[in-house]
């Protein structure tokens, strides 16, 4: 048999006071509490969001490299020359867009190394890097990469 155990108590009955309730919020120090892990937890994630975004860019500054260089390769065997410009690289098909500087979040701040015109042979571009001045994690300047 179950005993159904009441909030009303013989002296609530007697003086007809009605029963209280249990307050059903949370105290202001269990809050402050809470927001103080919150915090903590906040501050020991950011660094490695940063440092998350930071690699993403090198990678990506890495591939767009990568292809670039390789693009240009590709025209030179072609073409018997490189092109005069990335411009010209997009212009012949190689690129469908020059691709934004991760750091720099522009196309047209990429530093194209140019060969040297010699006599009828005319120069173009043989190698591109960052116009970025900044320095990478591994500590060499992105436009050295």
């Amino acid at each position: 048999m179950y005993i159904r155990k009441s909030r009303w108590t013989a002296r609530s009955i007697a003086t007809g006071e009605l029963p209280r309730k249990q307050p059903g919020g949370f105290t202001i120090i269990e809050l402050m509490t809470v927001v103080s892990i919150v915090g903590i937890l906040a501050t020991l994630a950011v660094p490695s969001y940063q440092a998350a975004v930071l690699r993403a860019r090198e990678t990506a500054l890495r591939h767009d490299l990568f292809t670039i260089r390789d693009l240009l390769d590709q025209h030179r065997a072609d073409q018997g020359k490189y092109p005069s410009s990335l411009e010209a690289l997009k212009s012949a098909g190689y690129l469908r867009q020059i691709p934004a500087d991760p750091f720099t979040s522009s196309a047209g701040t990429w530093q194209e190394i140019a060969e040297p015109s010699v006599g009828a042979i005319e120069g173009g571009v043989v190698d591109v890097y960052s116009g970025s001045d900044r320095v990478g994690t591994n500590g060499v300047p992105y436009n050295q990469w």
